[in-house]
């Protein structure tokens, strides 16, 4: 049993899944590479001066890997159900049973209706600060929580908020993931 299921692997679940994993947390990430990004090219990403969206989504893949993600490409999530305290990721290749899930399906909002998630009246679901909907451990990031603000460095701090409150909850204190340059 994984800690942390993360369904998309765009900017905000590969940010939500590199600080997770490298934290410490088992997780795994659904992806059925059916994103915007790659007819990206992105200019406006803090740190990269210029980049093509699907050479960006392969590094950031790498890099969670490198942490030991478990990605599963191609996967689609048919279902999320609450499963007692925990939640039952249906796929194609079975269930899988997890603590935490993460939301990171771009615009498409059809399973955190499905699990029950509150909606806004702009239809966007309703995070709170840490991007946590109103089903506890159920957090939502990016396009499906902004109406019309999709960007990829938007979605990416969701992304990363979702983990830190993930990592605050598991460690019981609040969280942050600073390295030091003794670190790297």
């Amino acid at each position: 049993m994984a800690d942390v299921a993360i369904v998309g692997g765009g900017p905000a679940g590969l940010s939500a899944a590199l600080f997770t994993a490298k934290n410490g947390l088992d997780t795994v990430v659904f992806d059925t590479d059916d994103t915007w990004l790659h007819k990206a090219h992105l200019f406006n990403y803090l740190g990269i001066e210029s980049i093509d969206g699907s050479e960006f989504l392969e590094k950031a893949r790498e890099q969670a890997d490198d942490y030991g993600v478990e990605r599963h490409m191609g996967a689609p999530v048919t279902d999320i159900e609450r499963d007692k305290d925990d939640f039952r990721i249906v796929t194609d290749d079975g269930d899988h049973v997890v603590h935490y899930v993460v939301l990171a399906t771009g615009a498409d909002r059809d399973l955190a209706e499905h699990l029950g998630c509150d909606f806004t009246d702009s239809n966007t679901v309703s995070v709170d600060l840490s991007m946590e909907t109103s089903i506890e451990n159920a957090y939502a990031t990016g396009a499906m929580i902004r109406d019309q603000e999709w960007q990829a460095v938007i979605s990416a701090g969701d992304g990363g908020a979702a983990a830190l409150d993930i990592l605050s909850k598991e460690k019981g204190e609040h969280f942050h993931d600073f390295d030091t340059p003794e670190d790297a």
